[in-house]
């Protein structure tokens, strides 16, 4: 069976689902290759419940936590309303393929409209076909003005 929730980070059944779950995503080439830092995996739990504009959803297959969707609130100065950016997607390798993300998806963006969104946003790496394949099926699309100034790039700085 499978459910999909947003989580109440209070709890620590979901607190702990959310730093396993990012844990193994972390861990992948798709995360970053490399586990999550002991200050990470101690805190991150309470610093999303104390944010307003933090969502976490979880997917469970038959009890068992299998993917993760942390969604941030932001807002559009063009559109003058509040945006969701989907910021992770996290599914585990046992439960790819059952359409645990799109489900996620599906509930990010009944909070996006609950919010009175102007749009959902996210961030996904060129070799990742199966993730953006995923994303086209839901209507996502790279961003684009106008096609002679080129699509929108997502930078960095680290601080």
């Amino acid at each position: 069976m499978i459910e999909i929730v947003e989580a109440d980070l209070a709890s620590a059944e979901h607190a702990e689902a959310l730093v396993r779950l990012l844990n193994e995503y972390a861990l992948d080439p798709m995360g970053r290759g490399s586990e999550l830092s002991g200050y990470v995996k101690e805190n991150l739990a309470k610093e999303l419940h104390r944010r307003d504009s933090a969502r976490v959803i979880l997917a469970y297959v038959d009890g068992t936590p299998a993917g993760l969707m942390v969604c941030l609130e932001g807002f559009s100065t063009f559109a003058c309303k509040p945006l969701l950016n989907i910021h992770d997607v996290a599914v585990t390798k046992k439960h790819r393929g059952k359409g645990l993300a799109k489900l996620m998806l599906a509930r990010a963006e009944a909070i996006a409209r609950e919010l009175d969104c102007c749009k959902m946003t996210l961030e996904v790496l060129e070799g990742n076909r199966t993730a953006q394949a995923v994303y086209k099926s839901l209507g996502f699309a790279g961003y684009e003005l106008d096609p002679k100034t080129g699509k929108a790039m997502f930078w960095q700085k680290l601080l």
